[in-house]
């Protein structure tokens, strides 16, 4: 090991191990009681929203990215290598307790992902016809913070746009590796011929890609975990008894212990989730919606779905089979445990989902990556640098050592997150308000709508109309 990777391993320990998961944890108490419990007091509203079909708003244009097509390319993005492959390199260090930390993550989570995607829906702006925003958006307009804005879209490019994607080309290349026979090279080519035809279509294409592959493929892996759980019925309660005994350090299993269980449920469930990371925002902020704190709704059930539903069927998967212990670790592992519950043809199918899986995260962060841009350098040659940058990490990622990659990844995104949680605690009773104003309409049987100047004390907000002021009945 070189001394940057020591470094990078050395800075891993001290953020993953002691900062983000204090900071992590505190804030998501902190919005949870903020907003009064709104991840789980309202996940009916949440479902009904999926349903809803906005009507064109004044302020907008037409072909906009619906509610629904934001959801899956933030559920394109948080779908991939984390729930796969993630969550079994937790289980193979951190033990089955791994488990239960990053249900608390998702349920925790759900309040800061509501919280800054409704804040990226307040202060997004308009590109081409078309909405942009994310974190870089409410630091440099409400919080009038520059560097902060610069800082967060340096950190954002480094991770999402580059590093991640590494991450994820790496899992898909073991996996169609294992699976399938090919050559990570190859499979490294393939995979940026057909990014390449994805990104320089813009959002837009992106987004119906995303609609396209995320929902069936999600369904046909749950469909599998339940299946896994009704033929291992009476393994169930053994299982679940072993996840929350090892939680709390009281039964080492594997590498356990209550530090490795929290360390690293924490970190992978962040990973796959991405809640108060930054990410999902810049995909929240496309989207056309008549209230901000719709879009902070459908974003937190993305939390739950990725989390307590696919990182949980990736864990019983693992934990009901042999595979569990035998050394394996990352997507190998889950590829082992789909072999032994549904033979051959299981790994084949795990091999398919993950390149799929992968592939709408590699789309989705690339995006995220370049809608940062502007806040370093709005140069055409910078673009295409970043292009040829993003293209050659899902390169290098098929063809690099998973624990430098996973590493990178890890350091990059723990500083980009604490950048934004540092801006969300500040502007969190901005996301309170909109919640407040949100739900008063709501119980008056209307569809709430939102002005700019419904919320006192907004500034930089573009993208909203002005309520006349004769009509104004209620400004929170």
């Amino acid at each position: 090991m070189n001394i940057i990777e020591k470094l990078i391993a050395s800075g891993n320990t001290v953020l993953w191990g002691y900062v983000l998961i204090a900071v992590l944890l505190g804030l998501g108490v902190y919005f949870t009681i903020g907003s009064k419990f709104a991840q789980i007091r309202y996940v009916k509203e949440m479902f009904r929203l999926l349903k809803v079909k906005e009507k064109p708003p004044e302020h907008t244009e037409k072909k906009q990215i619906s509610s629904l097509q934001a959801f899956f390319v933030g559920a394109g993005t948080r779908i991939g290598t984390g729930n796969l492959a993630g969550v079994a390199i937790a289980l193979a260090i951190g033990g089955p307790g791994a488990v239960f930390w990053m249900w608390m993550v998702a349920i925790l989570g759900s309040a800061s992902s509501f919280v800054e995607n409704t804040l990226a829906q307040i202060y997004k702006a308009k590109d081409n016809g078309r909405f942009k925003g994310g974190p870089a958006y409410y630091m440099k307009k409400q919080l009038n913070k520059k560097w902060m804005s610069a800082l967060f879209a340096v950190m954002m490019i480094l991770s999402y746009g580059t590093t991640f994607n590494a991450v994820q080309s790496n899992t898909i290349a073991v996996a169609l590796e294992n699976s399938f026979g090919l050559s990570p090279i190859i499979a490294g080519v393939a995979l940026v011929i057909l990014t390449s035809l994805v990104v320089f279509g813009g959002i837009k294409r992106i987004a119906d890609i995303s609609s396209l592959i995320v929902p069936f493929m999600a369904l046909g892996y749950i469909l599998l975990a339940i299946f896994v759980v009704i033929t291992n019925i009476t393994e169930i309660p053994h299982v679940l008894a072993l996840i929350f005994k090892s939680a709390f350090g009281m039964e080492q299993v594997v590498g356990g212990g209550i530090a490795a269980a929290i360390m690293n449920g924490v970190k992978r469930g962040l990973f796959s989730n991405g809640a108060g990371i930054g990410g999902d925002p810049i995909a929240a902020a496309t989207a056309s919606v008549s209230h901000p704190a719709k879009q902070g709704f459908i974003q937190a059930l993305g939390v739950f779905f990725d989390t307590l539903l696919v990182c949980s069927a990736t864990a019983f998967i693992i934990l009901t089979s042999d595979a569990y212990g035998s050394g394996l670790t990352g997507i190998e592992l889950s590829q082992a445990a789909m072999a032994e519950h549904f033979g051959t043809w299981g790994g084949i199918f795990l091999g398919i989902a993950i390149f799929l899986f992968a592939f709408t995260s590699i789309i989705g962060c690339y995006y995220y990556g370049e809608a940062n841009l502007p806040f370093i350098s709005k140069s055409k040659n910078f673009l295409n640098f970043y292009r040829v940058l993003a293209l050659g990490m899902v390169m290098f990622g098929a063809i690099a050592n998973l624990q430098i990659v996973w590493d990178l990844a890890d350091f990059t995104m723990a500083i980009m997150a604490l950048v934004n949680l540092a801006a969300i605690a500040i502007l969190g009773p901005i996301a309170f308000k909109a919640l407040d104003h949100y739900m008063k309409q709501r119980k008056l049987g209307k569809e709430p709508v939102f002005y700019r100047n419904d919320i006192k004390g907004l500034k930089g907000v573009e993208a909203w109309p002005l309520r006349k002021k004769e009509s104004i009945k209620e400004v929170v």
